[in-house]
């Protein structure tokens, strides 16, 4: 298991250990409307998926905010009985080995909680980042990036409207061949974070 992988899973394991809310009712949390604010951090570290010769072996940490909003409330049954979240915020990303370099913009998220656990929420997301960039390696040389990540994690409430969360997400890193080279890279990454829901704002 990779270091990002290492630490989402003692993250996780911190989040079932700490104080739940008790009186948590998700069709609340969610319903249609509430709007969430999320702050988050993460580590990564370039993975060779393609099996080439070479690679530059980025690592890396991110930053990003974001406003999310609900916006049917929830729905289905079962294990799939879960609410939608869509949100837009900024994304930093900063290289740290073997260069020093960043990527910042704004990103797009969509992300699927399953609401069937009580205060322990898994969730399912994509996210698309595009913006500035000066990173110079053999994959990516560009003023310019597009950065694409899915991933599977969980939130633990530990007040009706307030989740920490941790997860992993898989990266790709390109350039749009908005200029060459443009091979791209992987990378496994970790992520936490805090939400604030707002059901009657």
């Amino acid at each position: 298991m990779s270091r990002a992988g290492r630490v989402a899973s003692l993250l996780l394991a911190g989040l079932v250990c700490a104080t739940p809310a008790w009186a948590f009712d998700p069709s609340q949390t969610f319903r249609e409307g509430t709007v969430v604010f999320s702050g988050e951090a993460g580590y990564g570290e370039q993975t060779n998926v393609d099996g080439f010769d070479e690679q530059t072996d980025l690592k890396f940490w991110n930053a990003g905010a974001r406003v999310s909003i609900v916006p049917f409330g929830p729905t289905g049954s079962g294990f799939v009985y879960g609410a939608l979240e869509t949100g837009l915020g900024p994304l930093y990303q900063r290289y740290t080995d073997p260069v020093n370099a960043h990527f910042a913009g704004l990103a797009a998220a969509a992300r699927y909680h399953f609401l069937s656990l009580g205060v322990f929420v898994p969730y399912v997301e994509l996210v698309a980042a595009v913006g500035r960039t000066d990173l110079r390696v053999r994959e990516i040389r560009s003023d310019f990036a597009f950065l694409l990540l899915g991933g599977v994690g969980a939130s633990f409430f530990v007040t009706d409207e307030t989740a920490l969360y941790a997860g992993y997400r898989f990266e790709h890193v390109s350039n749009g061949n908005s200029s060459t080279p443009n091979r791209g890279f992987e990378a496994h990454t970790g992520v936490v974070g805090l939400s604030f829901y707002f059901p009657d704002w």
